[in-house]
């Protein structure tokens, strides 16, 4: 699964999930569009697969971001 986040200036604060997509391709289509012309705004795609580690906590793998 991979989930299409937008991020302010870098802020984890700022941080929204747009959406859930199980093909990257389109994940990263929607993350493009949701960025495209926003000044400071960028996106970050995570992918989970269901794994976790000692604690519980899914562990998430970032595959893509904007600069």
């Amino acid at each position: 699964m991979f989930h299409v986040i937008t991020e302010q200036d870098y802020s984890e604060f700022s941080r929204k999930q747009i959406g859930e997509y199980s093909k990257f391709e389109r994940a990263l289509e929607v993350a493009q569009k949701a960025v495209e012309g926003k000044k400071g705004l960028r996106y970050i795609i995570e992918k989970t697969d269901g794994h976790v580690d000692s604690y519980g906590n899914q562990i998430i793998t970032v595959v893509a971001e904007s600069e």
